[in-house]
């Protein structure tokens, strides 16, 4: 129904930012809203109804939503879930662990067990390598704001808003404190090492 919007980001949330167009706030989930910078922008939108809620889930390219229709159409993946799949912000990442029925990578993202990881990889191997054909380059979060605890603090509630628990965000956190990062940056780094857990 919308395929994107462009507006100025007026707020942001561990789950969501506020996308302001023509004096309309819209309320746009997305995997890591710290990524979104505040000035005018683009947001590709998937609009998802359920039964009790109009829901819009946005994203920064176009790549990273067909990944997310692509995820929610897998059995026992819901856009929650597809969220804290694409917050590791290395779509590629996913996509070749599904090419190499990689089920111990898959698995460590929130809400996917083994049958869920077989499933992914039985629904969705062989349909993403001709959308999704270049590879991401990794990026390493960059320094822009001197360490601030409410940067730390934002990143490690959106963490916990895209399902990983108490104690997994207890692992990580301590290997954050001595960084000097913003808030997206220490999502992308704390989900770098979630990723490398177990």
């Amino acid at each position: 129904m919308y395929d994107y919007i462009k507006g100025t980001v007026t707020r942001v949330t561990p789950e969501y930012l506020v996308v302001e167009q023509q004096g309309i706030g819209w309320q746009v989930f997305a995997p890591n809203p710290y990524s979104f910078g505040s000035e005018e922008l683009q947001v590709f939108l998937h609009h998802h109804v359920r039964e009790d809620a109009h829901l819009l889930f946005g994203f920064p390219t176009l790549e990273q939503r067909e990944l997310f229709r692509k995820l929610i159409s897998v059995s026992g993946i819901g856009p929650k879930g597809a969220l804290a799949i694409l917050a590791s912000g290395q779509p590629q990442h996913v996509i070749e662990a599904i090419e190499r029925e990689d089920e111990s990578f898959l698995v460590k993202f929130p809400g996917v067990g083994k049958k869920t990881a077989r499933q992914m990889i039985l629904d969705l191997k062989g349909k993403l390598a001709d959308f999704f054909g270049e590879p991401l380059e990794s990026a390493e979060p960059q320094g822009l704001f001197s360490n601030d605890d409410t940067e730390l603090e934002e990143a490690m509630l959106a963490l916990g808003a895209l399902g990983y628990s108490e104690r997994e965000i207890a692992k990580v956190k301590p290997k954050l404190k001595d960084l000097d990062l913003d808030t997206e940056g220490y999502m992308k780094k704390a989900l770098q090492l979630l990723l490398k857990l177990n």
